[in-house]
């Protein structure tokens, strides 16, 4: 594993490479951190990961860690930099199995709505210089790929919580 920049809350806002998109959850905040939790429920709706393996015990919050297995061979560590329950968390990765990238992190902000929650999922990354060159004609399919990874999370929710929303 290489270690990662060490980056703070504020590089979600700041990085060169930020990809940000909304959904509507069928499923109230606390019913999506429930899904978060579920370390088999990742694979389910982010199409990249394979297993997240929980590395710290419960509870969870600020300093949890955790490794996740991506497609490709790609292996995060990741620590948790924020954790309000129903409402935001926040992660950055402190070590990769690939070289090439540099920092990685990612926030998920939670409203309630009438319906159940709309959130708000942010990720940030940037790596050597043929990372960020490779990362800039990606952009608008990665960017895609992300929405479709939100929509099948609502769908996720709706199928585990189906009625009880709200």
């Amino acid at each position: 594993m290489h270690p990662c920049e060490p980056v703070g809350l504020d590089y979600t806002a700041t990085a060169r490479f930020r990809f940000s998109n909304s959904v509507d959850i069928p499923a109230t905040p606390a019913q999506l951190f429930e899904i978060f939790l579920d370390a088999d429920a990742w694979p389910r709706w982010a199409g990249v990961i394979t297993k997240v393996v929980w590395t710290s015990d419960p509870p969870h919050g600020v300093g949890t860690t955790r490794t996740v297995h991506m497609l490709g061979g790609l292996v995060g560590d990741e620590e948790f930099l924020a954790w309000e329950t129903g409402r935001h968390m926040a992660f950055r990765f402190t070590a990769c199995s690939l070289r090439a990238v540099r920092a990685f992190a990612e926030a998920y902000d939670i409203e309630p709505t009438d319906r159940g929650c709309r959130l708000t999922w942010t990720l940030a990354l940037h790596g050597n210089a043929p990372t960020n060159l490779s990362l800039t004609v990606v952009r608008p399919v990665m960017n895609l790929l992300f929405r479709r990874f939100l929509r099948t999370l609502a769908a996720l929710a709706a199928e585990r919580y189906a009625g009880r929303a709200g």
